[in-house]
């Protein structure tokens, strides 16, 4: 299934004409357009680094492909003529210099890591819509008083190494960098030792980096977008998030010869908790998440009862009341469900941030971007979290959406038009020059 042009207008009637500086100044200018093809090819052509199996991507943060990916981006990025910082946790800095050596950067990006079975546009998008303003801007000549950065943070996915976002923590303060780099895969290897092997461990200290701003360009990962028929989601709030990992611990036993009254039973312990996790996200309706996506059994077998499970839920809300409740009654009724089975039960809160708020300067300028440019626009809160969730906490921030068919993310399928990328991108490059100034001559 393809986007097609549903909800969109054309977007190349005025690319083609001269923009003259004066003119942006009066009215941001309304003629001024990325390059959509140009962005496209750039999202297809690093689709083909991290094949996934059924058309999406697999590259994870910190493997062989994340490298691979972040050398293509280097290389455009050198074409572009941008220098680039790369910090200790990995992300990577591509400076676009202002004509003010004492103002402040303005941040634009998001992130080239993937899910195990990602798509071809969740992050990837962000990052090469940046580097598309940038190249947009030096195809016509436009200066700024602000630097313009194009970044791409390390392991925003959480896949391989948890927590979510971790990077953009770091460099907000809230996750300590010894704890990131001992944070360990599936396999046991370490963040710090895989960022070490594939050869991105920078030298800048982590939040060392000062922001005029952050802006971060998105698909939706939600159906709203689409089901309303518009082209550019406002976003205003995002959702704060609790992944609460748990550990139970049982009996292995022999699933034939065990009687069920003589069993502890890991595996029945889980199931209850999942039930009880749905339900106490329905009684928190509307505006709460709940569920787990993440289970390992061990010993794994088919015919021995686990003696350990471990999984995590995740928990989401753009209130805080509900969300802090959602935590405490999941885990004392998980608890409870423990006990009465014997089963053992641990928690480690593995991933957390709380609903934010983002600038709402930043906000207006990005509807007021989507108005002039005659896009289809609304409000919307992301359901997902994002880097720009902990960039909010260091400087002013702020996210643009574009739709993705059916909602569908964290999947192969995940599809969205060239349409739709351009329109996003159009907004985010008017947005971002508001912010960066335009100098004449």
């Amino acid at each position: 299934m393809t986007a097609g042009n549903k909800g969109a207008r054309s977007l190349h009637g005025s690319r083609d004409k001269q923009v003259r500086i004066d003119d942006m100044v009066a009215a941001p200018g309304e003629n001024m357009r990325i390059n959509g093809d140009r962005l496209w090819d750039s999202l297809m052509e690093m689709a083909k680094i991290g094949p996934g199996v059924a058309g999406g991507n697999n590259r994870q943060t910190l493997t062989d492909a994340d490298g691979e990916g972040r050398h293509l981006f280097k290389k455009w990025c050198d074409e572009a003529g941008l220098t680039m910082g790369v910090d200790k946790m990995g992300t990577m800095f591509m400076t676009r210099p202002g004509t003010d050596p004492d103002a402040l950067p303005v941040y634009v990006g998001s992130h080239l890591d993937t899910q195990p079975t990602g798509g071809k546009y969740d992050g990837v998008l962000g990052v090469l819509g940046a580097l598309e303003v940038v190249r947009t801007l030096n195809d016509l000549g436009i200066k700024t008083k602000h630097p313009i950065v194009v970044t791409n943070w390390a392991n925003e996915e959480g896949a391989r190494f948890a927590p979510a976002m971790l990077a953009s923590g770091v460099f907000a303060g809230v996750i300590p960098l010894d704890y990131a780099y001992g944070r360990k895969d599936p396999e046991g290897k370490t963040y710090g030792e895989e960022l070490q092997r594939i050869g991105w461990l920078g030298d800048e200290e982590v939040g060392a980096r000062k922001m005029h701003a952050y802006f971060e360009y998105h698909i939706e990962q939600g159906p709203i977008l689409e089901a309303e028929d518009k082209q550019i989601g406002v976003v205003t709030h995002c959702q704060g998030l609790w992944w609460l990992e748990f550990t139970l611990t049982g009996r292995e036993a022999h699933t034939g010869s065990t009687p069920m009254n003589m069993r502890v039973n890991a595996g029945l312990a889980m199931s209850r908790i999942f039930e009880m996790v749905q339900d106490v996200a329905m009684s928190e309706q509307p505006g709460a998440v709940g569920g787990v996506g993440q289970v390992f059994f061990s010993p794994n077998s088919r015919n021995v009862l686990p003696g350990k499970v471990v999984f995590t839920v995740d928990i989401r809300s753009p209130n805080q009341e509900k969300l802090d409740r959602m935590r405490a009654k999941i885990e004392a009724e998980a608890a409870k469900i423990c006990e009465a089975l014997g089963v053992g039960c641990s928690v480690e809160a593995v991933g957390h941030f709380d609903p934010v708020t983002f600038d709402p300067t930043l906000v207006g300028r990005v509807r007021s971007a989507a108005e002039r440019l005659g896009y289809s626009h609304m409000n919307i809160i992301s359901g997902a979290g994002h880097d720009a969730c902990w960039a909010a906490k260091v400087a002013p921030a702020t996210m643009i959406m574009c739709p993705c068919v059916g909602g569908l993310s964290h999947n192969e399928a995940e599809d969205i038009s060239k349409e739709w990328a351009s329109a996003g991108a159009d907004v985010l490059l008017h947005a971002v020059l508001e912010t960066a100034e335009i100098v004449e001559g």
